[in-house]
């Protein structure tokens, strides 16, 4: 009864539930790609969401990572945990509800220099209404929610 109430909340907020049916991969990776192209280094340096080149990509926990530089792939590679979105880039906020769904490049944030990804814009609003104790609960959540 619990796990039909969340999955109606999370489609009326326009969610897309995907942990529910199945193991995830440990990376949100639309056809291999993390963070739909987008550069996790630009995230954390630059506190913007910017695409990433097919010049400069990285193989990393089964997807491919893309930068905008040479210099941004460098630094992801020295430290991977340190540019990698949290929950593996899965939306943060369906995490802290105890599921996994689809992310978009520019609902983000950055909290204690860490990147969360959301849904969408107004995902990302709920999000940071309260988002301590989100991180929390996807604290305890994950990677819990993959299974």
């Amino acid at each position: 009864m619990f796990r039909k109430f969340i999955l109606t909340f999370c489609l009326m907020l326009g969610l897309t539930v995907t942990g529910v049916y199945g193991k995830q991969p440990p990376i949100y990776a639309e056809d291999g790609v993390a963070i739909n192209g987008y550069d996790p280094v630009a995230y954390i340096e630059t506190i913007s969401a910017q695409e990433g080149s097919n010049e400069f990509t990285h193989e990393w926990m089964g997807a491919i990572w893309k930068f905008t530089s040479q210099e941004n792939l460098d630094r992801f590679v020295a430290s991977p945990e340190d540019y990698a979105p949290q929950y593996g880039g899965y939306c943060a906020y369906a995490v802290a509800k105890g599921h996994t769904a689809t992310t978009v490049p520019d609902a983000f944030t950055i909290h204690h220099g860490k990147l969360y990804l959301n849904y969408s814009k107004r995902v990302e609003r709920i999000w940071r209404q309260n988002m301590n104790n989100f991180i929390v609960k996807g604290d305890e959540n994950w990677p819990g929610v993959l299974n």
